[in-house]
C-alpha cells in the first residue's frame, strides 16, 4: 500500500505536514493516525468539536480531517466557526462522514470544505486526497510567497524608477557641477518672466550674462580639476549676491546668467553687475592654487519689443562680448547698435565663406624700395576683398572676423599662392631681382601643414626660396615661443627669409629676439610718422636701427609719406622703405606697369 501511495518521504519534503484528525470514533482516530504517521506526517487528534477548536487556536494545522456526526458540536458547526475566524478561514478541511446523501456533500462544500470522503473509507483514498490537498496548499503558499516577492521587487523597482526619475529631473533642471539651474531651466524661467511682462505692464526684469575672462588659461595651465573647483567657488559667490526672487544659472563652460526679477530701473542691474565684478576680483584658492579671475558682463533690460527669450539671451551675450572687446573685467548695457554690429559681423563671416570659394579675395602689391639706390626691390602682398555689393574692402574690415572664425588660414593660403604665382610671372618677364613679402597670421603659425604647403607652392611656381620673405608680428611670435621657433627654423633651413613686422609695438625682449632666425625688422609706421625733417622728433627710430645693425639685420621703414621722412631715413642708414610716397598698394596689373617704368626716388 505504501508503495502505491506517494508518502511525504517520497514526495516534496517542503509540503506542509501538520494534520489534525477530529473524530469521536477512537478506532478511526487510531487507524488514521497510524497510517498518516507512517507516511511522515505530524498528526494531532481531537475527539470532539470543542477540542478541535482549542487545538486549532493553540497551533493552526496544515490540514483538518473532520468527522460530521459528533455529539455536542457537529463537523458542520466546527467548520463554520473556523471559516468565520479570519485567522483560520483558509484552513483546508476534508470531511469524513458516513452520510452519503448528495445534499450532505453539497452542504459540506457550501460551508467551506475542500473535499468529502465517505465512511467506511479506504486508507489509500485518504492518503491520496490528503497528499493532493497538502500539495495544493503548498502551491498556494508558494504563490503567496512569489506574489509577496514580486510585490517587494515591484516596490524596489518602483523606488529605483522614482529615484531615477528624480535624478533625471535633477539633470533636466540643475547643473551637475555647481548645483545651479542649467541652461534649459534658465530659458524656461526666462520665458515665464517674459510672459509675465505681457500680462503685467508694471513688471520689469533684467538679464545679466557673465563670462569669465581668460578662464581657458586656468584649464590649460592648472588642469580641469582646478578649473572645476574655481567654477564651484564662483557659483557660490554669485549665490551670495542674488536674492531669492532672482534666478541664477550656469549656462555651460564658464558662462553664467542672472535673471533679476521685479526691478524698477536699469541702475539696479548695473549696481548688481558692479558688485559682481568687485567681488570676483578677490583671489580664489583652489587646490592649493591662488587664482585671480575677472568677469565680463552683458546687461539687457526687458522692453516690449522682445518676443522670444532666446533674443534676450542673444543680446546679453552680444553686450558681454562688447565688454570683452573694451578691455574685459567690465559690464556693458545692450544697445540696438550692438545688435547691428553683431549682425554685420555675422554677415561678413557668411560672405567671407562665399568669397573664399568664389575667389573674390585679391592680392594687392605695395612696392618696397632700396633707399640707397631708390629702386624697387620687392613688394609686400596685401589682401583685398572685391565684394559684389560693397566694392573693394580693406583688410581692417574683414581680417579680424577671419581671425576670430578661423578663416584666416584659408585666406593666408590664398595670399601665399597668389603672391608666389605673381612673383613667378614677374621673374619670367625678366624682373628677377624682385622679392615678395607675405604676412603670416598667428593662427598660421600653429598650422601643422604650413611648411608642407609652402613647399608645394614653391615647387608649383618654380620660385627660389630666397625670393620670398614671410612676415610675422612681434606679438604673434611670442605667443607660442617653442613651436614658433621650430617653425621658423624649418623655414630658414629652406632658405626662406623671415621678417618681424611692426617692430617696436610688441612686447618681445631683445634676449628672445636673438634666438629667432630673422633677417629683417620692419619699423612700424607709428614711429615714422613723427619724422618731420628735424632731429628733435626722431624718437626710437635710431635705437631700432642700432639694434638691427648690431644684430646684422636689414630694416624696412613702413609708412613713408614725405620727402623729409625719406631723407632722414637715408641719413640714419635705413636700408629699405615703403609707403604712399612711393606708391599705394596696387593690383597686379598696376604693379606690373610700375615695375616696367623703373621709377627712381
Amino acid at each position: 500500500m505504501s508503495e502505491k501511495i506517494p508518502s511525504l518521504n517520497q514526495a516534496d519534503q517542503s509540503l506542509p505536514k501538520d494534520i489534525l484528525i477530529v473524530d469521536d470514533t477512537l478506532e478511526n482516530l487510531r487507524l488514521l493516525s497510524t497510517m498518516l504517521t507512517e507516511q511522515g506526517y505530524t498528526v494531532r487528534k481531537a475527539t470532539n468539536g470543542q477540542m478541535a477548536l482549542t487545538a486549532v487556536q493553540a497551533l493552526p494545522p496544515d490540514l483538518i480531517l473532520l468527522d460530521i456526526m459528533m455529539p455536542d458540536m457537529s463537523g458542520y458547526e466546527v467548520c463554520q466557526k473556523l471559516k468565520a475566524n479570519p485567522t483560520t478561514t483558509t484552513l483546508p478541511i476534508i470531511f469524513l462522514s458516513a452520510l452519503d446523501d448528495v445534499l450532505d456533500k453539497v452542504k459540506a462544500f457550501q460551508i467551506g470544505g475542500v473535499d468529502y470522503i465517505t465512511k467506511p473509507f479506504q486508507i489509500e483514498e485518504v492518503l491520496v486526497r490528503v497528499h493532493n490537498q497538502l500539495a495544493l496548499k503548498a502551491a498556494q503558499r508558494k504563490i503567496v510567497q512569489l506574489n509577496n516577492e514580486l510585490e517587494e521587487r515591484v516596490k524596489q523597482r518602483t523606488q529605483q524608477l522614482l529615484s531615477a526619475n528624480e535624478r533625471l529631473r535633477q539633470m533636466a533642471i540643475y547643473d551637475d557641477l555647481t548645483g545651479l539651474f542649467n541652461r534649459s531651466e534658465f530659458m524656461e524661467q526666462l520665458e515665464q518672466s517674459l510672459y509675465r511682462t505681457k500680462i503685467d505692464s508694471a513688471y520689469q526684469f533684467a538679464l545679466l550674462f557673465l563670462d569669465c575672462d581668460r578662464f581657458k588659461v586656468v584649464n590649460d595651465s592648472l588642469g580641469h580639476l582646478v578649473g572645476d573647483a574655481l567654477l564651484k567657488k564662483i557659483a557660490h559667490q554669485l549665490q551670495n549676491i542674488v536674492s531669492v526672487k532672482d534666478t541664477l544659472a550656469r549656462l555651460g563652460g564658464d558662462e553664467f546668467a542672472i535673471l533679476l526679477s521685479g526691478i524698477s530701473e536699469l541702475n539696479q542691474a548695473i549696481e548688481t553687475a558692479k558688485q559682481i565684478i568687485s567681488l570676483l576680483k578677490q583671489p580664489f584658492y583652489c587646490l592649493d592654487y591662488e587664482i585671480f579671475i575677472n568677469v565680463s558682463i552683458g546687461i539687457v533690460l526687458i522692453n516690449p519689443d522682445y518676443q522670444q527669450p532666446e533674443h534676450i539671451l542673444r543680446d546679453a551675450d552680444t553686450a558681454m562680448y562688447r565688454a570683452k572687446d573694451l578691455g574685459r573685467g567690465q559690464y556693458q548695457v545692450f544697445t540696438p547698435t550692438m545688435y547691428y554690429a553683431a549682425h554685420q559681423l555675422l554677415k561678413i563671416e557668411t560672405d567671407l565663406h562665399r568669397a573664399i570659394k568664389q575667389k573674390e579675395l585679391l592680392v594687392y602689391y605695395q612696392p618696397i624700395v632700396d633707399l640707397a639706390q631708390g629702386k624697387i626691390v620687392g613688394f609686400e602682398a596685401l589682401v583685398r576683398w572685391l565684394h559684389p555689393q560693397h566694392g573693394l574692402m580693406f583688410p581692417d574690415s574683414f581680417l579680424p572676423v577671419a581671425e576670430e572664425t578661423g578663416l584666416i588660414c584659408s585666406i593666408g593660403s590664398l595670399v601665399i599662392e597668389q603672391a608666389c604665382d605673381q612673383l613667378s610671372q614677374w621673374q619670367q618677364q625678366g624682373f628677377t631681382h624682385l622679392n615678395i613679402y607675405i604676412n603670416l597670421a598667428v593662427q598660421q603659425l600653429s598650422q601643422s601643414s604650413l611648411v608642407e604647403e609652402i613647399d608645394r607652392i614653391l615647387a608649383k611656381t618654380k620660385l627660389d626660396s630666397d625670393s620670398i620673405k614671410l612676415e610675422i608680428t612681434e606679438s604673434s611670435m611670442m605667443q607660442n615661443l617653442q613651436s614658433t621657433k621650430l617653425l621658423l627654423r624649418q623655414l630658414q633651413e629652406r632658405g626662406i627669409k623671415l621678417s618681424i613686422d611692426d617692430f617696436g609695438t610688441g612686447y618681445s625682449s631683445l634676449s628672445q629676439l636673438q634666438t629667432f632666425p630673422v633677417n629683417t625688422l620692419k619699423i612700424d609706421r607709428s614711429f615714422i610718422q613723427n619724422l618731420d625733417g628735424t632731429p628733435d622728433n626722431l624718437g626710437l627710430v635710431p635705437v631700432i636701427l642700432s639694434i638691427a645693425h648690431v644684430m646684422k639685420l636689414n630694416v624696412v621703414a613702413e609708412g613713408i609719406e614725405t620727402k623729409q621722412q625719406l631723407t632722414q631715413l637715408r641719413e640714419l642708414g635705413c636700408h629699405f622703405g615703403q609707403g604712399f610716397l612711393f606708391a599705394k598698394p596696387l593690383n597686379a596689373e598696376e604693379a606690373t606697369k610700375l615695375i616696367a617704368q623703373n621709377p627712381h626716388w
